[in-house]
């Protein structure tokens, strides 16, 4: 079976090594230069190891990226970097039951409220009860109302914007559910990772190509998709198509679909991302926070999240090295923005964090994606895009579809071998 894939990131990796193990033949198409897709990788000049554009780790229960990474010989760095809080411009490691108990602007009834709250989320094992529950309505009687307001109440708002009272408790309860203290992260970075996976498939006798942009897919006896690489446009014939890219990109190049299920897909909320990334001479967040969630209504920052604090220095020339991140509507103002007018807007909240920050700053990148982080909503399990399309031999397997599980590499991997099993137990 020939088999064509649009995407190399690591849901177009994963379905393409499980092919190529059983002998079908497969071709990948990537607009970028390199795989990863939203885990794609940059190098510094001095750098020993790529770094992600957008921050990146997983988590130590995460057994898809595991297995995968056993599968190419990828080494995993585990270790338990520090998880804080900013709240009235104070800093309170947070991040554990024992850090919890500690937290000293609740009381201790407050406390132990918002610890079996989020217990009972923990341990329980069903989360389709909670698809249809809103989180903001369920979660101040849960945790307690005072701990709501002060921490999770600003993370939602931060995160998802207007959309924040829309939320699922299912999507809630995954991230509580999935979260380990120790952290893991791929020895060498995430575009490492994709290139050990790109050169097991090529040995498969896989193929992939780079600085290709699908122009259309035309489904008929077999799929024919249009491709536009070095200024010509190729035309090539396969037995079945795996599209791995946002679904808006899908509607894009497959205006013939079905006016009800194009008005599904298009209904689906989500949001783009930005990372405005710093370097430094010397650390930026001095307690040794990874980590920083800011948890302040006023403050432009929604994570300050500090890489080498977690992974050595010494893989990136002994630079110190910080994402500020933000999850946000395609149409927002910081998508346009410059690098340096950005910097300004942060520069007051950003001294308050370190007041020399600036004499230590030696670089500074701005990177930026539309799509990053779908919006789960309540009932979103009945809204979830099937893997079969409306066209035919043509399926969809993007991050809209891993819920209640949140975006994650993880997720991405489980997606590609699932979509897999489903086109090779599907008779034609």
């Amino acid at each position: 079976m020939k088999v064509g894939i649009i995407g190399a990131g690591f849901t177009g990796l994963a379905a393409a090594l499980e092919l190529t193990k059983k002998g079908h033949e497969v071709l990948i198409f990537e607009k970028e230069q390199k795989p990863g897709g939203l885990a794609i990788g940059f190098k510094e000049e001095g750098w020993k190891w790529e770094l992600e554009e957008h921050y990146h780790h997983f988590f130590t229960n995460d057994s898809f990226i595991f297995d995968l990474a056993k599968q190419v010989n990828q080494k995993i760095i585990i270790k338990r970097p520090k998880t804080s809080t900013l709240i009235d411009n104070l800093i309170f490691q947070l991040d554990s039951p024992v850090t919890l108990i500690k937290f000293p602007l609740l009381s201790l009834f407050q406390r132990a409220h918002m610890g079996f709250g989020l217990a009972l989320l923990r341990y329980n094992p069903f989360w389709k009860p909670f698809d249809k529950l809103n989180a903001t309505s369920i979660l101040p009687g849960l945790i307690g109302k005072k701990g709501y307001e002060m921490i999770w109440k600003p993370l939602f708002k931060a995160k998802f914007g207007n959309f924040a009272k829309d939320i699922s408790l299912a999507w809630f309860w995954a991230r509580i559910r999935k979260r380990t203290t120790a952290l893991a992260y791929p020895e060498g970075g995430f575009l490492s990772f994709a290139n050990k996976l790109s050169d097991k498939i090529i040995d498969n006798g896989g193929k992939i190509q780079y600085k290709s942009e699908i122009v259309s897919i035309a489904s008929d006896k077999n799929v024919i998709l249009e491709i536009k690489k070095d200024h010509r446009l190729l035309r090539m014939e396969f037995d079945k198509i795996i599209v791995t890219s946002p679904s808006h990109v899908f509607l894009k190049i497959a205006p013939q679909l079905p006016t009800g299920y194009k008005n599904k897909l298009e209904n689906l909320k989500s949001l783009g991302a930005t990372n405005l990334f710093l370097r430094f001479k010397k650390p930026f967040l001095k307690d040794s926070t990874y980590w920083l969630n800011v948890c302040e209504e006023n403050s432009p920052l929604m994570a300050v999240v500090e890489h080498t604090n977690f992974i050595d220095k010494i893989n990136y020339n002994n630079e110190h090295l910080v994402y500020i991140g933000h999850y946000l509507p395609q149409g927002h103002e910081y998508f346009s923005i410059s690098k340096e007018d950005l910097l300004k807007k942060f520069d007051p909240y950003l001294a308050r964090l370190n007041n020399d920050y600036k004499k230590n700053l030696i670089g500074i990148e701005f990177f930026k994606t539309p799509f990053a982080q779908p919006v789960m909503s309540t009932n979103y399990n009945k809204i979830i895009p099937p893997f079969k399309t409306p066209l035919e031999r043509v399926y969809l397997a993007n991050i809209q579809q891993v819920y209640p599980w949140d975006r994650g590499v993880n997720y991405a991997i489980e997606l590609g071998q699932k979509i897999t099993k489903i086109i090779l137990n599907e008779k034609d």
